[in-house]
């Protein structure tokens, strides 16, 4: 069930009602330390709130590595069926240029 706005500002605000979700501004999103009424909150891509300057910067990082890291992923996959599509091109212009027709394929015989 989810909390209504007015509910979310009443857990900030220091509701005691335990039926009411989690305020994303109630504790740090990477080390879940609680973060003060009067305390100075970091933000980071909108909603994620961290304690301390370090926790926000470690999760920029943390980030940046992870994004690094699927965009090697992704370049080395598209490099190799690019590699596989341009090896089959050069097959099939190999055989048109000897002028004889070759077939690809599974032949099944009974």
């Amino acid at each position: 069930m989810a909390a209504s706005p007015r509910a979310a500002m009443l857990c900030y605000a220091g509701c005691k009602d335990h039926r009411c979700e989690p305020h994303f501004l109630q504790s740090c999103f990477l080390c879940n330390k609680p973060l003060g009424f009067n305390s100075n909150i970091f933000m980071y891509r909108g909603d994620t709130a961290f304690c301390s300057k370090e926790c926000r910067q470690e999760q920029i990082e943390l980030d940046e590595a992870k994004e690094k890291s699927w965009k090697r992923s992704q370049a080395s996959s598209s490099s190799s069926s690019s590699n596989a599509s341009s090896s089959r091109a050069s097959r099939k212009s190999e055989s048109s240029k000897g002028g004889k027709a070759v077939r690809t394929g599974t032949v099944a015989v009974a």
